[in-house]
């Protein structure tokens, strides 16, 4: 009875074990049927759960919501002819929608930009989104991203790297999961790079291949020398002056980044109607024309060496006051009372404190920016070390140390500065002009999972 038992057992699992194969072999031989199955209960299961949630008679469905305004008309086409035109549609503008007009929901944002400047809009969107009806600062982003990568990242080799890479995630031959929506950021960046490379004479940590090149560019413009800008100190006087000038270009690079951060954030107010920020306060135009203010009296006493007299401190204190005790100003222009909310005391405390606020934002935000000349003159340094390895140990081991100094240099030093371009994007340039931020348009989709 025992041995009778353990052979019905033994069937079993064989009619088990076959059961399984045949399952595995009817699987992968209609595979694809099984998935258009899957789907369609998928997207069934989805339809039904969202039929649920409308407004409905016993024949009629109501349907709301966000489209965007150029793919409307499309849109409108499709859903008439799939009913039969047995729809009625009304059309909204963004200002019409009562739960807009009361404050209760925001107006959806869906950038539209070419592929290069789409390819910066996550770096937007993580920060926040921008406000329905307010400029849109992609494009902005896009450019000092570039221009700030390729100061920092100067050697005409990697750079090349960095191009081919994004030339090869754009074809698809390298395919790096979700990164190669941003082949064009490295491209861009290649560009960029090679380019500063060709001024500072660097290509793959060597100094000496683009000689000619530089000999030839300067020649135009005097006595030939190589390379067109010294990244390296050095005794030759020339060379500390040509260092502080990447440091003054920076700084320059940073104030005209910090002013249209400022401009931005005064169009956007008035295109908000909202005045009262748009004319006070640390980022209205009383701060900005403070900073702009000292910025060119600094430089006209630097350069032309001007003293400073009676009227520069009558305007530095007349915008200084309206940009940090801007409050009563601005609740005058909102025509609410009282002007002074919490009382004199708590508004010249508060004022002394927006005051010092002011003056130390304005000068971190500014030398913030002497950071791009401090890493371009780093790379150049990384790049001087691994080519004096490489000579001290050459043949064999100084072609590795060349190679391996390179590569730790593309991939290291790549992610550091672009987290430090990032950083000056976010806390130098968006906090000029993002203190909202909006709601970002997310289509509805049926997924087939």
């Amino acid at each position: 009875m025992l041995a009778g038992l353990r052979k019905n057992k033994e069937d079993a699992e064989k009619q088990m074990a076959l059961l399984e194969k045949e399952k595995a072999n009817f699987a992968e031989t209609h595979k694809i049927i099984i998935k258009r199955l899957l789907g369609n209960f998928a997207i069934g299961k989805q339809i039904t759960q969202v039929e649920a949630t409308l407004q409905s008679t016993e024949l009629v469905y109501r349907i709301t919501g966000w489209v965007p305004e150029k793919d409307f008309d499309t849109y409108m086409k499709d859903l008439d002819e799939i009913t039969e035109s047995r729809i009625a549609i009304r059309k909204y503008s963004p200002m019409e929608v009562p739960s807009v007009i009361s404050g209760k929901e925001q107006v959806p944002v869906k950038l539209e930009h070419g592929r290069f400047v789409k390819s910066f809009e996550r770096m937007i969107f993580s920060y926040g989104s921008p406000l329905y009806g307010t400029i849109d600062p992609t494009p902005f982003v896009a450019v000092f991203f570039t221009i700030l990568f390729g100061i920092m990242f100067g050697d005409c080799g990697q750079g090349l790297v960095f191009l081919l890479a994004g030339i090869l995630m754009a074809l698809k031959v390298i395919k790096v999961g979700g990164w190669n929506k941003f082949a064009p950021i490295f491209m861009a960046i290649g560009i960029t790079s090679t380019i500063m490379g060709l001024l500072t004479g660097e290509f793959f940590s060597d100094e000496k291949l683009l000689e000619p090149f530089a000999h030839w560019v300067t020649g135009f413009f005097g006595q030939p020398h190589a390379p067109i800008i010294k990244m390296m100190p050095s005794s030759d006087p020339s060379s500390i002056i040509a260092m502080f000038s990447v440091f003054g270009v920076a700084v320059a690079i940073g104030f005209v980044i910090n002013t249209i951060g400022l401009l931005l954030n005064i169009v956007n107010n008035l295109l908000l109607k909202r005045y009262d920020e748009a004319l006070f306060g640390k980022n209205g135009l009383a701060g900005a024309l403070f900073f702009w203010y000292v910025v060119i009296m600094v430089v006209r006493i630097a350069a032309f060496h001007h003293a400073i007299a009676a009227y520069d401190w009558i305007v530095i204190g007349i915008t200084l006051f309206f940009a940090a005790f801007a409050s009563p100003f601005e609740r005058a222009m909102r025509h609410e009372k009282p002007l002074l909310e919490n009382g004199f005391g708590t508004y010249l405390i508060s004022g002394l404190v927006e005051l010092i606020e002011v003056i130390s934002g304005y000068l971190s935000n500014t030398v913030s920016f002497v950071r791009v000349g401090a890493f371009a003159l780093s790379h150049a340094v990384l790049d001087f070390l691994i080519l004096t390895l490489t000579e001290l140990c050459g043949g064999a081991g100084g072609l590795a140390i060349l190679i391996a100094g390179n590569a730790i240099i593309i991939v290291l030093e790549g992610m550091i500065v672009a987290i430090q371009v990032i950083r000056l994007q976010y806390y130098e340039f968006f906090s000029k002009f993002f203190h909202e931020t909006g709601r970002e348009f997310k289509p509805f989709v049926f997924t087939c999972e």
